[in-house]
């Protein structure tokens, strides 16, 4: 009998989170849920692994198996920015290594204007672990084991953001570590963030389904209602720093699992956590009854922290 994988446990908790979508000019859209290529460079962050380690960063990449799941819908922001790139004082910029980095290429004058689109005062569980044996030509030796990735989030080599630098989390990525037959499994045993709770100012506003994305291939587990089957573009070419190929992913819901100890908000005026996503084509809590015709085109996304 095959043992049960390790799976680690990570909250997703901040004032904005931006999870990057298709890009069309100027306009940089967000998806509702972090991507394959973000885990994965957040991972790699955290791990100190330097981005032009582009094998290492691809061999991660196709080990980490994951799943989401919604535990606050959040709401849109979206943020107007103009800058004129020809300032002196904008030639160099801090990066997360700790360094200076100047501006490559020809030199851009005059305003531009920028559209950035934000998931504001969300919640996510995510649920990953590392599955060896998963990448072709590559040794499983050289891959981070669970207790790695644990050490990483807990004490990161350099900063870490979901998405955008700016969005910097709000509380520890770590929430625990357990045994499960998948990723998704180990989310409907994993209890509703404490966050969520204290959020809604009154349990009883509480959302009575959560939204989860998983791989398609993975098993779907008891108490999970799958509403749709969705393509999703999230995987990236570390050499060419473009996204590639196409993959499967599952979205369902489940009934909301009981909440961690937390002290509840008493505050009768508080908001529902019921607000939905705005522009996104799916709506947490509201996914049982959506047609296939109704998928989107899901677009790449930025690796791990960088702009969506």
């Amino acid at each position: 009998m095959t043992a049960e994988p390790d799976i680690l446990l990570l909250r997703f908790d901040a004032p904005m989170m931006s999870f990057g979508g298709v890009t069309v000019d100027d306009r940089r859209v967000i998806d509702p849920r972090p991507g394959l290529s973000l885990l994965t460079g957040l991972l790699a962050n955290g791990l100190g692994v330097d981005h032009a380690e582009r094998d290492r960063l691809g061999a991660l990449q196709s080990a980490l198996r994951f799943a989401v799941r919604c535990d606050r819908s959040g709401r849109l922001l979206q943020d107007f920015q103009t800058v004129d790139l020809g300032q002196d004082f904008l030639q160099a910029g801090w990066t997360t290594r700790g360094a200076p980095e100047g501006r490559g290429g020809g030199t851009k004058t005059g305003t531009h204007i920028r559209l950035r689109d934000y998931l504001v005062d969300a919640v996510y569980t995510v649920a990953v672990t590392v599955a060896p044996g998963h990448v072709a030509d590559a040794d499983d030796s050289d891959l981070p084991t669970v207790d790695a990735l644990e050490h990483a989030v807990r004490r990161p080599e350099r900063p870490l953001f979901l998405g955008r630098k700016a969005c910097l989390p709000s509380r520890p990525l770590f929430a625990g570590r357990v045994r499960a037959e998948s990723a998704v499994a180990a989310l409907v045993a994993a209890p509703w963030a404490d966050e969520a709770v204290r959020r809604t100012g009154r349990d009883e506003l509480a959302p009575a389904v959560l939204t989860l994305w998983w791989s398609a291939d993975e098993a779907t587990p008891g108490g999970v209602t799958v509403g749709r089957r969705l393509p999703v573009w999230d995987r990236r070419d570390w050499w060419t720093q473009t996204h590639t190929g196409r993959r499967w992913i599952l979205e369902g819901t489940m009934p909301r699992p009981l909440a961690e100890p937390s002290p509840l908000a008493s505050d009768p005026s508080a908001e529902s956590v019921s607000g939905g996503l705005g522009d996104f084509d799916s709506v947490p809590y509201l996914a049982d009854e959506v047609s296939a015709e109704s998928i989107g085109p899901a677009g790449p996304e930025r690796a791990g922290g960088s702009d969506g």
